[in-house]
Order: C-alpha cells, then structure tokens, then sequence
C-alpha cells in the first residue's frame, strides 16, 4: 500500500478521483485522530492536542487536518502556475513553524477571500490543538504561523 500523500498546495493535487481522494483523506484524517488517542492518552481531551508525531512532521500534518475538515488546497499545474483556489502550506522561518497562505490563479481574487479564507482555517486548526496567528507581508499579503503549543506535562 503506498504512503497517503497530503496536499500542500505547493504543488499538484496527489493523484485520484474526487471520491477516491475524498475517502482517503477521511481514512487517513481518522487514523491522525486514532494516533492522538493513542499518545495524548493523559491529555484531558487526547483529540485535541497535537500528538508527537504532528510535531515532528508539522507540514504534512496541518495539511491532512486543513483537507480534512474539508478546506479546499491550492494546486499548481507542471509549469508552477496556479490552478486552484486554496490553502497553500510551507515552512516558516522558525522550525517546527507552518506558514499557511491563501492562493489562486490570476484573476481568482483569492486575495480577496484571504481573509475569511484564513480565519476559516485557523478556526479548524486551533480546534484541533494547534497555536494559529495572523499576519501581513509586503503589500498586505495575509498569512497565519501555525505551530503547536509548548509540549507540557500532561494535562487533566
């Protein structure tokens, strides 16, 4: 069986039917939950906080959680131009930091949706445990730095 591949936006969409791609993310969304059930077992709420291996792979992680809940991606065709309206994830300058932008084709006015766009997904993120801050870039482009909270004893 191969590796679920996530989409980040940064590039194609991973191979697949709509249904298809659809049922693998739900599949592998359950499993990300089944994990933190798992590992968070001391945690007040386990589904809640980002479990170890999220930290460790926080890019592939805040994708699986953003596809998820149903947030569309970006996507780029094989020339790097954009062709779908969508989050598109990277790493931050700090480690362990993801930087979520909102990004679409010429004429999308995905500028425009940026800000409903990106408080929509910090909504999603910080509802399954992760730290979601808004900013502006040069000529006001909107973004948020998602990370997770500070590893702490276990909580009750």
């Amino acid at each position: 069986m191969a590796e679920f591949e996530v989409a980040t936006g940064a590039a194609g969409v991973p191979d697949g039917d709509d249904q298809g791609r659809r049922a693998a993310v739900r599949t592998a969304f359950e499993g990300l939950l089944q994990i933190r059930r798992l590992m968070n077992a001391d945690a007040a709420d386990p589904e809640g906080v980002p479990a170890e291996w999220e930290r460790r792979q926080p890019v592939r992680a805040v994708a699986l959680a953003l596809e998820g809940a149903g947030v569309p991606p970006s996507a780029t065709d094989a020339e790097g131009h954009r062709t779908a309206t969508g989050y598109c994830l990277g790493a931050a300058e700090r480690t362990g930091v993801v930087r979520v932008e909102w990004l679409g084709p010429p004429g999308s006015g995905a500028g425009y949706a940026a800000e409903d766009a990106l408080r929509n997904c910090a909504a999603v993120l910080r509802r399954l445990g992760w730290e979601a801050l808004e900013y502006r870039g040069p000529r006001r482009h909107r973004y948020l730095e998602v990370e997770p909270p500070p590893a702490g004893p276990p909580r009750r």
